[in-house]
């Protein structure tokens, strides 16, 4: 479904974990509507924060909206997020109807300097937030149209100058660090994000295929198995877990595995080879 719609995994996790959709094998209509919605906005340079603090506030002031993404039309409006109500549109954070004419110069009228200074630490830590989200997404388009890994690992550095502790960041230079067998730093950056979010599957399984790259399974099979245990239905790490095992003369367990990836992922290429490696189980075990 990733690579159906050209959303990066690490982008849907992060939605996933915001509460814009759940994970499920397949999508319903209004979840593809969703999806769609999300894709349109990020493409826009609309920040996850954003999109949050707007669903948050819809369904604060809309009884009955559970879903704003699936139960109502969402759109960028200028610089603001709206949705359609009937005839007429509403800015999603503020609640104020949105009238034809420009509004944004009497925005700029209507904006004092703040005395508090609490606010505007907050207010800064915002831009800085906004600012993380705006050059991670843009780490992502690199990866995806095939940019240099200087100008890749650019990008996702700056997103962590602007804030440190930005998981996605930090397991996308891993990844990148990775495939240029930069082991020692593919795994900082890892075990980072694990610090910052324990419960990140995605930074278990990297860290495990760099165990399992460098040799040391014992290891490897430790981060698939911890990203299984947070995320019971993360085929990949089943198919290594199950490869491991094999591997190194557990069969019982590698079938168990195995057949869980079939069911997760019938279809394809892998599921092909998942096929090919169970029936050679079999066999053995008959042969015994």
């Amino acid at each position: 479904m990733c690579r159906f719609l050209g959303i990066a995994e690490s982008v849907l996790e992060d939605w996933e974990k915001r509460g814009f959709v759940e994970r499920a094998p397949e999508y319903s209509m209004q979840e593809m509507v969703a999806l769609r919605t999300l894709l349109a906005l990020r493409r826009s340079r609309y920040g996850a924060q954003h999109i949050q603090k707007a669903l948050d506030s819809l369904r604060e002031k809309l009884n009955g909206i559970a879903n704003p993404l699936t139960e109502l039309k969402v759109f960028r409006n200028g610089s603001k997020l709206a949705v359609q109500l009937g005839d007429s549109k509403m800015e999603a954070v503020s609640g104020q109807l949105l009238l034809d004419f420009d509004r944004e110069e009497i925005n700029r009228l209507l904006q004092f300097p703040s005395k508090n200074l609490e606010a505007r630490q907050r207010q800064e830590a915002e831009s800085r937030n906004r600012q993380a989200e705006v050059w991670f997404e843009k780490g992502v388009d690199l990866e995806q149209t095939g940019a240099t890994p200087d100008q890749i690992i650019q990008a996702y550095q700056r997103a962590l100058e602007c804030n440190p502790e930005h998981t996605g960041a930090l397991v996308n230079l891993g990844t990148v660090c990775y495939h240029l067998r930069r082991f020692s730093n593919a795994a900082a950056h890892y075990k980072r994000a694990l610090e910052i979010r324990p419960d990140y599957a995605l930074a278990h399984f990297n860290l495990g295929n760099l165990y399992d790259e460098t040799g040391d399974w014992a290891r490897a099979l430790e981060h698939y198995l911890h990203a299984i245990r947070i995320q019971p239905d993360y085929a990949d790490a089943h198919y290594n877990v199950a490869l491991l095992y094999q591997t190194h003369g557990e069969p019982l367990k590698a079938v168990s595995h195995w057949r869980r990836y079939l069911k997760l992922d019938p279809q394809g290429y892998w599921a092909g080879i998942a096929r090919r490696e169970l029936s050679k189980l079999r066999a053995a075990a008959l042969v015994k």
